[in-house]
């Protein structure tokens, strides 16, 4: 069954990595997640950018045409769903130097839409992993994501849905899987990437466009005080905006307050791929 796209062209999925390779030795790769819907991609070139400039940090020499045409085939293939693209620096000798002439690996991959995962209500727990704010690998989806992996499981075995990080000087950055907002008095806040925050697609969005529904917005260090008595969200590329907490207490108690922000949302992926994920999803009003 020829299920991914391994350099230039779909091929079987067993086999396909080399033993050798860097990005399963070492963790030294990068990868991206983007939403696929009537066989477009949300944001398509921000993700190309954003993929390209993160191997471009790493030094690994993936060209954005060459990614540009994997994302192209896996949405055309999937039609709906999510695609995952990871590049790692490809086959190296043992140790962990640099290979002086590497060969990247551009690796990808699609799965069927989860629309129940879109606007849905996250419960958190505040793990006692920190996010380091001073890592590089901070500031791009890297495939060291074992910090994320180890953490989620920790809250799903006390019974919530997701990790909360917070950094290493105690303030908050991301979730397990997601940027933190906090609209608290009319101002609407989310951490600065120097905390250890990733450039979300979905963020960048919400920074962009939240004027447009009433909301000041701002990019500040935020504490888990400045949580409390907030509406707190979560922004990513699949499940867009969703609601959070850390009092399991507040699930399904919702203001309203997010409703525009996110029909705005379903209204821009509308224009982009000419499907609107409130027809896919019944959580947020249709009109």
């Amino acid at each position: 069954m020829t299920d991914i796209w391994l350099n230039g062209a779909f091929a079987p999925c067993d086999g396909a990595i080399a033993a050798n390779d860097r990005g399963l030795l070492l963790a030294d790769g990068v990868f991206d997640t983007a939403l696929v819907l009537g066989g477009r991609v949300f944001r398509m070139g921000e993700h190309l950018d954003r993929l390209a400039g993160a191997a471009g940090r790493l030094e690994i020499p993936v060209a954005r045409k060459d990614i540009q045409a994997a994302m192209s085939a896996l949405a055309e293939r999937q039609v709906n769903g999510s695609i995952r693209l990871t590049v790692t620096r490809g086959p190296g000798p043992r140790g962990i130097a640099l290979p002086p002439d590497p060969r990247p690996t551009l690796l990808g991959s699609s799965a069927p839409l989860t629309p129940s995962a879109m606007f849905s209500t996250i419960r958190l727990d505040v793990s006692s992993i920190r996010r380091n704010e001073t890592s590089p690998t901070t500031r791009v989806k890297s495939l060291a994501y074992l910090d994320a992996v180890l953490a989620n499981h920790a809250a799903r075995q006390v019974g919530v849905d997701e990790a909360l990080f917070l950094n290493t000087k105690d303030r908050v950055a991301c979730s397990a899987l997601a940027n933190v907002f906090v609209l608290k008095d009319g101002e609407l806040s989310t951490p600065p990437l120097a905390d250890g925050v990733l450039d979300g697609i979905t963020r960048r969005w919400v920074l962009a466009h939240a004027g447009e529904f009433g909301l000041a917005v701002r990019e500040r260090s935020l504490g888990l005080a400045d949580l409390a008595g907030a509406t707190v969200f979560l922004t990513n590329s699949l499940r867009l905006v969703s609601p959070a907490t850390l009092d399991p207490s507040t699930i399904g108690q919702t203001d309203g307050s997010l409703t525009p922000l996110m029909i705005g949302l379903c209204q821009a992926i509308a224009g982009e791929c000419g499907i609107d994920p409130r027809a896919l999803s019944a959580v947020v009003e249709p009109h």
